[in-house]
């Protein structure tokens, strides 16, 4: 009888300790979810800023979520004192079930640790590209450019990437360290064309549509030789040749911001074709079939 009554207070304990720590965990979960909207509330009333307004709600939701997190884990583990306990508590299915989660998870703190990328970034990931507008614990977001659209602007589609992709894909940031770009632009005449003439025409415009990031990309690169191994013997245009088939092949190289790709090349093509235009003796190459008909005997 008194082992039965034994078992029964210890019941009547044991759940009575674990309704309590759900409540408390309610009440942890409200209390967070409470401050930040006063906070958020607060600060959305003193600035009409939208990179700061954006910049705050990430850090104090983050901060918040972080506490709130640490604050229900010490709650339910708090009685574990070994740590092969602990431990065993966490391998197997657990890890197995949670796998996704904690590498999405590690991805974040390496993400706010490392910062590899920031909001307004441009970043190629494993085979996706586009400007980031959004990171979350689990995730982050980019509007995506490039893919189905031609040269490399945005498509108007947002991509959802797991953070756990930072840890395993290689990643590429357009606008740190040297936030500028090389592109080439290669333009075809024909064997019979002045070609010195073109190469002058083309640097020359090249020049006048990039000398002025020159001073801007030596700064960058200085900045950036602090913490790699880069260096550039000259940043000024280049024009490249090479002969095909069907003609002779300029190309031009220059430096360019990340998202200025396309309206640089598309000004660049226009002062180009109207330069050719007042020329004689330079004509464009395309590639060319000849048919002939053979006669019957």
């Amino acid at each position: 009888m008194n082992n039965l009554l034994s078992i029964i207070i210890n019941d009547i304990i044991q759940n009575h300790s674990l309704i309590i720590k759900i409540i408390i965990s309610i009440l942890l979960i409200l209390l967070s979810w409470l401050t930040k909207r006063i906070i958020l509330s607060a600060i959305m009333r003193r600035t009409e800023d939208v990179y700061r307004r954006y910049s705050a709600r990430k850090s104090i939701n983050n901060t918040i979520s972080f506490i709130t997190v640490f604050s229900l884990f010490w709650l339910w583990f708090a009685g574990i004192r070994s740590m092969a306990t602990y431990l065993g508590l966490l391998s197997a299915g657990i890890a197995i079930a949670l796998k996704d989660f904690i590498i999405n998870l590690a991805g974040w703190f390496f993400i706010i640790w490392r910062k590899p990328f920031d909001v307004g970034d441009r970043i190629e990931i494993g085979d996706k590209k586009g400007d980031i507008i959004d990171i979350r614990i689990f995730e982050f977001s980019m509007l995506e450019v490039g893919s189905r659209i031609d040269a490399e602007q945005s498509t108007g589609r947002v991509l959802h990437i797991p953070n756990g992709q930072i840890l395993s894909k290689p990643l590429a940031n357009y606008n740190r360290e040297f936030d500028h770009i090389w592109n080439e632009i290669p333009v075809t005449i024909t064997f019979e064309s002045n070609w010195k003439k073109a190469k002058k025409m083309l640097f020359e415009i090249g020049e006048r549509h990039s000398s002025h990031l020159n001073e801007t990309a030596r700064k960058s690169i200085k900045a950036a030789s602090k913490k790699f191994l880069i260096y550039y013997s000259s940043l000024t245009p280049t024009v490249y040749i090479k002969t095909k088939d069907y003609g002779i092949i300029l190309t031009l190289r220059y430096l360019c911001k990340p998202k200025e790709i396309r309206p640089s090349e598309s000004e660049i093509w226009e002062e180009l074709l109207g330069e050719i235009e007042k020329t004689k003796d330079i004509e464009f190459a395309y590639p060319t079939y000849r048919i002939t008909k053979k006669e019957k005997k």
